[in-house]
């Protein structure tokens, strides 16, 4: 909940470092955007949980109004805010604000209402310089009031809204089918904006005259804006196109009448009985909007003459007569349930109100029930039965699209006959998120984004200044024209851009300007950054105070910071006060690495960014890496480690190797926080090295991780060895003992090796049945590569009789002929 609104002076946003992260160049998605004010003023306690105070600093920039909205909250903001159209700014955005949903509403409508909500200057006693939200706006060009669709009478006067807001003189003009519409005595525009058609007419010259499309065009110095298209359609009634036809039914039985017409506007439509209006208090009778007269219960007085009446501000009509006769009624017999006439295929709009139509006969009279074909339920609210059968929903949504069932039960019996018609619910353009007006230096890059929902799928398009935009040298549409990218910008990419989406329920429309700055004009970086330690959860940032004349176009700094490695999506954004120069970021977490750098803001734009520093909070080293070696070829080792599973953990890593038993390392290889192999080349064939990788951070370095690799033998390319042991090596000391251990075991192995080839040897003999003559080595009789030439024989060794031995070894001895 909310309990107070205030301005954010540049004191108190640390405590913003927290809670809100901020983006950069482009807006995130749902986002309340804010910028920075000249003055803080007192806080203000709000009146109520619907009606908010608000209140803007007004700059002398004709680019942009310098305001701030600071919403201070209670508890955990954890909810987006959707983002203020046309808002004043310096490319500030807060998002992760929680609000109660009717203060939500209030601020999505934030460009008419909020001005409603605001108290009066004299109310709020603060200096003449402070504004309504409304003046806060009117910098920017926008609609108050477009004109809607609209239908005229012949011969009557027409008017059309246009009210804009922004600053003056603005110049409002109107076209027809996309072209100036000139003025005359008859057509006028007046000085609020409103167009007025004196008389309409229908023909003029033999061509359509004052029906069509029409917008209005609003202007000022800083560019164009065009209004959503209204359609004009002349009032009209022409014939039925249906008449109601004669009918004969049985007495008990049900009738059904229907005349249709198309008429500008929908004609409303009535019933008359022998030329005389129908008595609607009778519950037997049902009359829908579609031109349809039920009878339900049909007696002999109902029989008669009945036609129907269509009024509409054009005319009115009459249909034919039908003939309703009665017949029967003494003798009841059975009939099977029939349905009559089901419901139709419908497409309507969102809020309106669908009736889909069923009449059942049958003797007993038959039970109408309804479904979804999808087997969801039809739910209460909004839902009423017309007559006997007829579903009428009330304020359709979304939800309620769908295929409806009507059947049509024999009471008693599981016997029905169904009839199904699919409603389909379409929903105008609404927008998920608005362009936000930017300033940008010449030679830099802008993006508009623009998301819009509704049923169906809206098309997106882009206007610069009234005109269609496509895409060029320099301007980029993706993600379905939803995003707008301006790249190398100059002062002819000043305009304002509106992005217009359209289907088949409506249009919608929101636009941003973009102002060029000069690069003379802008701030110049801040000069001087510095950042040390202050505790573990706190950093302490210097820079150089600029020179007087600079000093007096800064109305303040933004810090960004964000952990070492992390993406930029996930920065930190604060803001600082123009006349501080010393600022402590804090809830920052231990020994973790920050990357900070600033920008200096003026009502023009933003700076370019200053030097970029990286400072460790107190708390410790890192923890020592863990690695492995890989032996690519005789002179190359390729080392991979694993990164900290936290950003920020390690500055970086400094990888070191020696030859043994040299006692000095290389220079150490600086690696960068998030790379994690790194492939050590020109090394000695044949050499034993011993490898060590440490991460650092501004505490200082980790313990060291080391291994010894060894090139002694070709063809051990990709050979892995895992594993690291840990020393204290701080100093650079070489650590011999592990080369004495690792002879000995070599040494060892040696050993092993000799004697365990000295007793192949003597048992070889035991098991033999002769001599050493008893060994034939082939010498003269082999041929290339040692293969036996025909009839030489294979040398083997025959066991004994006595069968010592119960395996059989073959040797066989290659010899390679020079």
């Amino acid at each position: 909940m909310v309990t107070l609104l205030t301005w954010l002076s540049w004191l108190t946003s640390a405590d913003l470092a927290s809670t809100h992260q901020l983006a950069d160049d482009a807006p995130p998605q749902n986002s309340l955007k804010v910028s920075a004010p000249l003055q803080a003023p007192a806080p203000l306690q709000a009146d109520g949980p619907t009606a908010v105070t608000y209140a803007t600093s007004h700059s002398t920039s004709p680019v942009f109004s310098a305001c701030l909205v600071y919403l201070h909250a209670t508890s955990h903001l954890n909810h987006h805010l959707p983002m203020l159209q046309n808002f004043c700014s310096v490319e500030l955005f807060f998002k992760d604000l929680s609000l109660p949903q009717p203060l939500v509403g209030i601020l999505q409508r934030a460009g008419l209402e909020l001005g409603d909500f605001a108290k009066s200057k004299e109310q709020m006693n603060w200096n003449s310089n402070l504004w309504h939200l409304g003046g806060c706006l009117a910098s920017e060009l926008s609609f108050l009031l477009e004109p809607s669709d609209v239908i005229a009478v012949r011969e009557r006067p027409l008017m059309l809204d246009c009210r804009v807001q922004g600053e003056e003189p603005i110049m409002v003009t109107w076209r027809k089918n996309g072209v100036p519409l000139p003025t005359s005595p008859r057509v006028q525009v007046l000085a609020n904006g409103t167009l007025v058609i004196q008389n309409f007419q229908k023909r003029k010259e033999g061509s359509d005259a004052d029906m069509g499309e029409y917008d209005c065009a609003a202007q000022n110095r800083y560019g164009m804006l065009v209004s959503r298209k209204a359609k004009v359609l002349l009032a009209s009634l022409p014939k039925f196109h249906t008449h109601p036809l004669s009918m004969t039914v049985d007495e008990g039985s049900v009738a059904r009448f229907q005349c249709q017409i198309n008429g500008v506007p929908e004609a409303k439509i009535t019933w008359e009985k022998d030329r005389v209006p129908l008595n609607n208090t009778d519950n037997r009778y049902t009359l829908l909007p579609m031109g349809i007269l039920q009878v339900t219960g049909v007696k002999r007085a109902d029989a008669g003459v009945f036609r129907c009446v269509a009024t509409n501000p054009a005319n009115t009509r009459y249909s034919h007569e039908a003939m309703l006769n009665i017949t029967g009624g003494a003798l009841r017999i059975y009939k099977e349930p029939a349905i009559l006439s089901g419901p139709q295929n419908l497409t309507i709009t969102v809020h309106q109100t669908a009736i889909l139509e069923c009449i059942a006969t049958g003797n007993p009279r038959p039970i109408v029930s309804w479904s979804r074909l999808d087997g969801r339920s039809i739910g209460v609210e909004g839902i009423q039965v017309l007559g006997t059968g007829n579903l009428m929903i009330s304020d359709v949504s979304l939800q309620h699209s769908g295929v409806y069932v009507c059947a049509a039960n024999r009471p008693g019996t599981r016997m029905r006959r169904t009839a199904h018609g699919r409603l389909v619910v379409q929903a105008p353009p609404e927008f998920l998120q608005w362009p936000q007006s930017v300033s940008k230096p010449a030679g830099g890059s802008a993006v508009f984004t623009c998301v819009a929902q509704g049923v169906p799928e809206p098309h997106l398009i882009w206007l610069k200044n009234g005109k269609v935009l496509m895409p060029g040298h320099n301007v980029k549409l993706t993600n379905n024209n939803s995003t707008l990218a301006l790249t190398r910008i100059s002062s002819e990419d000043e305009a304002i851009y509106q992005c217009i989406a359209e289907n088949s329920a409506g249009t919608n429309q929101a636009s941003a300007r973009l102002a060029v700055g000069q690069a003379k004009d802008l701030p110049v970086a801040p000069q001087g950054l510095k950042a040390i330690g202050l505790s573990t959860i706190a950093l302490q940032i210097t820079w150089n105070q600029p020179p007087a004349n600079v000093t007096d176009s800064i109305i303040g700094y933004v810090l960004h910071i964000r952990k070492l490695g992390e993406p930029d999506s996930l920065e930190l954004q604060e803001a600082i006060s123009k006349d501080t120069f010393e600022h402590d970021v804090t809830n920052l977490e231990p020994a973790t690495t920050y990357s900070l750098y600033l920008k200096a803001y003026s009502p023009l734009g933003a700076s370019q960014k200053s030097y970029t520093v990286v400072t460790t909070t107190l708390g410790g080293v890192p923890t020592p890496p863990t690695f492995f070696t890989k032996v690519l070829n005789s002179s190359a080792v390729q080392v991979l480690w694993e990164l900290p599973s936290k950003a920020g953990k390690a500055e970086g890593f400094r990888l070191s190797y020696r030859r043994v038993p040299h006692t000095d390392f290389e220079k150490p290889i600086q690696l960068f926080c998030l790379v994690n192999a790194h492939t050590i080349s020109k090394l000695e064939s044949g050499a034993v090295y011993e490898v060590k990788l440490v991460a650092y951070n501004g505490n200082g370095e980790s313990d060291c991780s080391k291994r010894l690799v060894s090139l002694a033998e070709e063809g051990m390319g990709d050979q892995t060895s895992g594993g690291n042991s840990l020393c204290q090596c701080r100093d650079g000391e070489a650590s011999l003992g592990s080369i004495v251990i690792g002879i000995h075991i070599g040494t060892a192995c040696i050993i092993f090796c000799v004697l365990f080839l000295m007793f192949g040897y003597r048992r070889s003999l035991f098991c033999s049945k002769g001599t050493q003559d008893s060994w034939s080595v082939p010498r003269d009789n082999t041929g290339h590569n040692g293969i036996p030439k025909d009839g030489a024989n294979q040398p083997r060794v025959e066991s004994g009789p006595q069968g010592i031995c119960s395996a059989q070894y073959q040797v066989v001895i290659e010899q390679h002929l020079s």
